[in-house]
């Protein structure tokens, strides 16, 4: 296992091939701010130009995913000089530029929650392509309670749960818990608590890493593109694709399955690994308060 240097609200550690990244300043809620929206970045970027990495997985320290945005970051803006530009505007944008490229890196992208995960936190989960969480963990979009509104989130809580139940959470400020998400369909699956959720994450990571890394990263963005592309033009690419697939990857696959063995890219994961890849955050969630909200 390798530890990445140069981090301050964030773990970043790689294992097989998995990037483990933990939101790591509890005492803020592992709130977004400008250092972790930083450091989130140059995660990101590692997704997009690394080739061999398989997954991304975003869990956070101190029994919290993360208790959304930095509201008071705000305040000195609100102070400022009236400007053609609204700087408010503008800072508030930025944040949808990062949600956008989170959707769009082409690896698998896995949340996994407990305790909170207020407004931005809650936004992040629904950037991912799966969502794991415990039966405490506590989900919300509370912008409305303070007066202002889920402006660059809602596109993709949208895309995740559909438009009427965005309309519920958000226009009610709801705070729902673990197994009503998963009725809502936040999530993809459920633990009860923080060491099942090690074991959670360890299944769904040899789950994904059974499947070929150049194959996922080619497949994830041909559904995305999907339904906002002419559909003649894009499955004439999706046969190209297919073709460079089955002379890359396919062979071994193949013959593998001919075989009745596991293919040269499968990997395993156990609980253990699991939690020694988050480091503090797995110690820190067996040991402080769960369900903190924002």
């Amino acid at each position: 296992m390798e530890t990445l240097q140069g981090y301050e609200a964030l773990i970043v550690r790689r294992s097989q091939g998995v990037l483990f990244a933990t939101l790591n300043q509890p005492a803020t809620r592992n709130a977004l701010g400008s250092v972790m929206l930083d450091e989130l970045q140059r995660v990101m970027a590692i997704a997009e130009q690394d080739s061999s990495l398989r997954a991304l997985v975003l869990r956070g320290a101190g029994g919290v995913f993360c208790a959304g945005g930095n509201i008071g970051g705000f305040q000195e803006i609100l102070q400022a000089q009236p400007q053609a530009a609204d700087p408010i505007a503008l800072r508030n944008r930025q944040f949808g530029y990062f949600m956008d490229r989170l959707t769009a890196l082409p690896v698998p992208v896995l949340a996994v929650v407990e305790g909170a995960a207020m407004g931005g936190g809650m936004g992040l989960a629904c950037a991912a392509d799966f969502v794991l969480a415990t039966e405490n963990a506590r989900f919300a979009l509370s912008e409305t309670t303070l007066g202002i509104i889920a402006a660059q989130i809602t596109p993709f809580v949208v895309a995740r749960l559909g438009a009427a139940r965005t309309r519920r959470l958000g226009l009610s400020g709801e705070r729902v818990s673990g197994n009503l998400a998963l009725r809502l369909g936040l999530l993809d699956a459920l633990a009860s608590d923080s060491q099942q959720l090690d074991a959670l994450e360890a299944e769904w990571l040899t789950r994904i890493c059974r499947c070929a890394p150049h194959a996922n990263r080619a497949f994830k963005p041909l559904v995305q593109r999907s339904g906002a592309e002419p559909v003649s033009a894009l499955l004439d690419e999706a046969a190209q694709i297919f073709a460079r697939c089955l002379r890359d990857e396919g062979g071994e696959g193949t013959q593998a399955f001919r075989e009745k063995r596991d293919a040269s890219w499968c990997v395993a994961f156990d609980a253990a690994s699991v939690a020694a890849a988050h480091g503090v955050a797995a110690t820190a969630s067996r040991t402080s308060p769960q369900g903190l909200v924002a």
